[in-house]
């Protein structure tokens, strides 16, 4: 099972920009970690990173067909990107949304997300450890949806057979 791992604007910044709110990692330490959880869990991981809105879009459609789940972090796009909701939307790969801050104790202007309605979920507040949660809970889905085509193999043949 593949993920794919998007990173929104200004994130490739961590561990330089508002330590108080993002903590000390950096970006690269971040995908260390998710990387290690990868290879615990057999899962394969690719990362990605942009500050431009229409290449995370490229990236999201660029993984139908080439990826089992998506963990984002829209980071400013959050709170602006149409075009991101509906790319993500239109791939229909289960999705989980993550913020290193907790949005909602945050600007008013953060507290609405327009990507979290077409998500799985979301992950905010944590640090560094809302991207542990993220793999954590992609297994979680993996897991239901090999659980649910196993299930549904054996009704088409229980129906084959009678």
């Amino acid at each position: 099972m593949k993920i794919v791992v998007i990173q929104g604007p200004n994130l490739n910044m961590l561990g330089h920009r508002e330590k108080n709110i993002y903590g000390p990692m950096k970006l690269e330490d971040i995908h260390t970690q998710m990387k290690a959880f990868a290879e615990q869990n057999k899962l394969e991981i690719e990362f990605f990173q942009s500050n431009l809105e229409g290449e995370i879009v490229d990236r999201i459609q660029e993984c139908l067909g080439d990826a089992d789940g998506i963990i984002i972090n829209p980071a400013a796009y959050t709170h602006t990107s149409i075009a991101i909701r509906d790319a993500i939307a239109a791939v229909q790969i289960p999705t989980l949304e993550v913020h290193l801050s907790n949005i909602y104790q945050r600007e008013e202007f953060r507290h609405k997300s327009l990507i979290a309605p077409v998500c799985a979920g979301q992950i905010a507040g944590m640090g560094a450890f809302s991207y542990h949660l993220a793999m954590v809970g992609m297994s979680q889905i993996f897991s239901e949806v090999k659980m649910m085509k196993e299930h549904q193999a054996k009704m088409q043949a229980s129906q084959a057979a009678q």
